[in-house]
């Protein structure tokens, strides 16, 4: 509970950021979040300094042939760790219960949970994240660059470090949420 009532969108980050043995420990966590047949349909790429480096000309190209918006580096340039986030649905082979394909809503709705468990766990070790998403997801040049198959999309990177100074993390006052309950009665 205070994971989740305490966990900010955090920006700017700074060093350090976790290594790649740690990011995948946290990782194995978060691919236990629900995930219909265990598909795993999603990949994390880990983007740090000379990828880095690769990704911000990337960026900053298809920025200049995108004209006037948002300043691409305002939603990632400063973090030390970039993890795309890339959904990579299984459209043959391995069914869930029943013997059926797994509908890729569901295979999605897989990534994205996995993901939130990711920002929580990386919240509970100290570390900073934000997800950013965008223009350039869709970006034909940056899927090239990542080397994204066909059927795979960016669903954004996950921005990733420690936030620069000591805050207390304030938990959040729940939502009164009770408009959105109903009870089914046949």
């Amino acid at each position: 509970m205070t994971a989740v009532l305490s966990r900010r969108s955090e920006h700017p980050l700074v060093e350090p950021a976790p290594g790649d043995q740690e990011f995948a420990y946290l990782l194995r966590a978060a691919a236990t979040a629900p995930d219909h047949g265990g598909l795993r349909p999603w990949r994390l790429i880990l983007i740090r300094d000379e990828g880095r480096a690769a990704l911000e000309r990337c960026l900053a190209d298809a920025s200049a042939q995108a004209g006037p918006g948002r300043e691409w580096r305002e939603e990632i340039q400063g973090a030390p760790l970039l993890a795309a986030v890339v959904f990579s649905p299984v459209t043959h082979g391995r069914t869930g219960q029943g013997g059926l394909p797994v509908p890729e809503w569901e295979q999605l709705a897989a990534a994205g949970a996995m993901t939130d468990s990711l920002t929580l766990l990386l919240h509970a070790r100290g570390f900073g994240s934000v997800w950013r998403t965008g223009a350039f997801t869709g970006s034909g040049r940056i899927r090239r660059v990542l080397g994204l198959s066909g059927e795979e999309r960016l669903l954004g990177w996950l921005c990733v470090g420690t936030p620069p100074r000591s805050r207390c993390a304030q938990r959040r006052v729940p939502a009164d949420v009770t408009d959105r309950i109903s009870v089914f009665s046949p």
